[in-house]
């Protein structure tokens, strides 16, 4: 018998600059999802949550996703691709909107490593600049961000530990 871990991130070794992950799956916007979000991060924009405003007096006669859900999201749907098992993120350099997002829309994600840095200071980490896109249903762009994480080198990654015995053996 064999156990299986699923994957969740990467060490540092495993990044190749170039290399694409097509995150899955692709996640709907519902409009429940656009309102919850709004009213947890306290932005009251009439533009996500006020149908009638979106529709009279908006440029797009609608409401439109609070952008930072699009990016959350995006975010979100990299981590077991990508930063699942780092140290930290360490910044986000460049985040833009490129297209509005709309309830109903859905949103799927891709990543590319930019570079793979060895730490000068700590040889057991390293730092990797990766950008990720993300794309609704009609393909086009709607969320561009680059960022870097601090990720473990493989020999250094904690291992994974669960609080109970192993049932199966």
């Amino acid at each position: 018998m064999t156990a299986h871990d699923r994957p969740f991130g990467r060490c540092l070794e495993d990044f190749q600059v170039g290399d694409v992950y097509r995150h899955w799956p692709g996640k709907t916007i519902t409009e429940y999802d656009d309102h919850l979000f709004c009213m947890i991060t306290m932005n009251h924009h009439p533009l996500h949550t006020d149908a009638f405003f979106a529709e009279n007096d908006s440029p797009h006669g609608r409401n439109v996703v609070v952008g930072n859900l699009v990016y959350s999201i995006v975010l979100g749907m990299s981590v077991p691709d990508v930063s699942g098992s780092c140290i930290a993120n360490l910044e986000v350099e460049l985040l833009q909107h490129k297209s509005p997002t709309f309830h109903g829309d859905t949103i799927y994600a891709e990543t590319r490593v930019l570079e793979v840095v060895e730490s000068r200071s700590k040889p057991d980490r390293g730092v990797v600049t990766v950008e990720s896109k993300g794309y609704n249903q009609r393909g086009q762009e709607v969320c561009y961000f680059r960022r870097k994480i601090l990720v473990w080198k493989k020999e250094a990654l904690p291992a994974r530990r669960r609080p109970y015995e192993d049932p199966w053996g």
